[in-house]
């Protein structure tokens, strides 16, 4: 659904804006689908901000980081992302060590900042979480503080669980979850248009997921791993 038109000097605007942009944390393999992604933020983490030592510019260390892990790191690993319940009693015995020298690892991958939290996912559809939305967003105009403004916010909508800065001609890409389309109608009047922020919404809603995973493709990193 559309609710503005965009100005004819936007891609101006958005051109002196894109400095602003930063990359903050992995994207989503959903999003990726519709567009590239530029950035990223999971609904949850802190606000955006400068690069430091737990955000570091994209592709910074990452080479680097991949000749650190071994093979058996990257088994512990793809372990832990399918199942962090796994004692590390089971790990050890999966990965053919004994379990101090394996929670010696597991250490090490935390401290390191590879493995970022351990969490139990949920189904939505039985909580009543049914309507699923990918909502491409255009602000009226894109300058630092509009989008800071706009990033804060969002951040405090359970609604939106992940958001990207994308290539083209919006500003954003979200990943909205409601009851249903009256929620989600809810949701448009009362906190995104409510900001008087945003010129543009187009919403698309999900009908099937045929695929979707939390896991890394370790698999991509393997020609980096110590032998």
């Amino acid at each position: 659904m559309s609710y503005a038109t965009e100005g004819a000097e936007r891609y101006a605007r958005r051109a002196a804006s894109a400095s602003v942009v930063r990359e903050i944390g992995p994207a989503s393999p959903a999003a990726q689908h519709f567009f590239p992604v530029r950035g990223f933020r999971l609904a949850g983490d802190a606000p955006q901000g400068q690069h430091g030592k737990n955000h570091p510019k994209p592709g910074a260390g990452a080479e680097t980081l991949a000749e650190e892990l071994d093979a058996i790191d990257a088994r512990i690993l793809d372990l832990l992302q399918r199942d962090a319940s796994l004692s590390i009693a089971d790990i050890a015995e999966r990965v053919g060590l004994s379990s101090s020298p394996a929670w010696r690892r597991i250490e090490r991958l935390k401290k390191a900042g590879v493995i970022l939290r351990q969490v139990t996912l949920l189904d939505q559809e039985k909580l009543g979480l049914t309507f699923e939305v990918f909502a491409t967003v255009k602000l009226s105009l894109p300058s630092r503080e509009n989008l800071e403004r706009f990033e804060t916010a969002i951040a405090e909508w359970p609604e939106v669980v992940e958001c990207a800065t994308v290539t083209g001609a919006v500003d954003y890409m979200l990943r909205i979850v409601t009851r249903d389309m009256h929620a989600y109608d809810d949701f448009l009047r009362d906190k995104m248009l409510g900001l008087s922020l945003v010129s543009d919404v187009q919403s698309r809603i999900v009908m099937r997921v045929p695929k979707r995973t939390t896991s890394a493709p370790l698999e991509l990193i393997s020609s980096h791993l110590k032998d």
